[in-house]
């Protein structure tokens, strides 16, 4: 699973990303200070391993993880090839989501690109941009549609479907919000378009709005209002505060989140939120020799969530011997939850559930 980081330039998204990964993304007051995407791999936080890990005590502890990717800062014209925009727009189409950096702390020493603090615009104007580019798209195949339905008229159809989309994006509206139905939703799937890609608001505000209250910071609101619209999540997050936090041992960092009055940090509810978005779940396998993680989407039967560990378990499948999470919790040990009749055998039709710890039988 990949996810840009994008938004406009000097809104914290270097910072942000160095909290995410300790890479040590270059983050400088100036423009197109990322010109090359800086990419970083992190864990998903998930205390059911931390639970199994002390149970199991294993000889290797394995979480899920998430690709992360800062994309250069967009300006009015990307789409068009302003500033970096045909790289920036490049690199976007190579992303799953897009967590979409917002400006909302107020800071003098730190420029704004338009001169003054505006989150409703700063969206509108990366969003204008991945529309346009979209624009482009759609037009190139509509014109191969048309073409094509002069030999072969199923290709009208599409052609109908190309052109409702098309005024839709001109509208000013994203892919995302276009629903012409079960025929144009998969037409939609075939299109790169960038406009069309999952997205999550990280508001960015200032240490002073976490340690009084986020809902007074009017830019926040602004942000929330922005997402209602179009049913998209928002994650306060502090950029600083955030990369100060991420070289504390575990101990001092809830300490220090406790102090705040914050339960998890803002990058643990944005890598859950991205997971979350993107529809996938983990299923768990844990013993003495590895306690781990494995992403699947949700909906994923037994077999294939198998094929995850290797593809003979696919190939050869017999059942999927599973128990809950909460169950293996409240029983202490697999051995006394399968005293208990509690581990269950599910074949092949089986659907696999966010939390299930399973042994795949199998025979090649």
């Amino acid at each position: 699973m990949k996810l840009g980081i994008v938004g406009l330039p000097n809104v914290g998204k270097s910072t942000l990303f160095n909290a995410i990964t300790n890479a040590g993304a270059q983050s400088a007051n100036y423009p197109f200070c990322t010109i090359e995407p800086n990419v970083g791999i992190v864990a998903v936080p998930d205390h059911r391993l931390d639970v199994l890990a002390e149970m199991y005590e294993p000889d290797k502890y394995t979480p899920a993880v998430i690709e992360f990717v800062d994309i250069a800062g967009l300006v009015k014209g990307a789409s068009k090839g302003e500033g970096l925009g045909n790289k920036f727009l490049s690199h976007i189409r190579e992303v799953d989501a897009i967590v979409h950096v917002v400006r909302c702390f107020t800071d003098d020493e730190i420029i704004h690109v338009d001169g003054s603090i505006g989150p409703k615009r700063d969206i509108e104007t990366i969003e204008y941009e991945l529309i346009l580019s979209d624009i482009d798209i759609v037009d190139r195949r509509l014109d191969r549609a048309l073409k094509a339905s002069k030999g072969d008229k199923k290709f009208l159809a599409e052609a109908e479907i190309l052109k409702e989309l098309k005024a839709h994006l001109e509208q000013g509206k994203s892919a995302r919000s276009y629903h012409g139905g079960d025929e144009a939703d998969e037409l939609l799937k075939e299109l790169p378009l960038l406009s069309g890609k999952p997205v999550i608001y990280a508001a960015n505000m200032s240490e002073s709005d976490f340690q009084s209250d986020i809902l007074s910071n009017p830019y926040y609101q602004e942000v929330c209002e922005v997402a209602r619209e179009e049913g998209a999540e928002v994650i306060p997050v502090c950029g600083k505060m955030e990369e100060e936090i991420a070289d504390m041992s575990s101990e001092d960092k809830m300490m220090f989140l406790s102090e705040l009055g914050i339960q998890e940090s803002g990058l643990d509810r944005l890598i859950k939120a991205c997971y979350k978005l993107l529809g996938l779940i983990s299923y768990l396998t844990a013993g003495k020799q590895e306690v781990r993680a494995w992403t699947i989407q949700e909906g994923t039967k037994a077999p294939q969530a198998a094929g995850k560990i290797h593809t003979d378990f696919e190939r050869g499948f017999i059942r999927a011997e599973v128990v809950s999470f909460d169950t293996l919790v409240e029983c202490g040990s697999m051995a006394a939850a399968k005293e208990k009749g509690l581990v269950r055998s599910e074949g092949k039709e089986y659907v696999m559930k966010d939390g299930d710890i399973v042994l795949f039988r199998f025979n090649v």
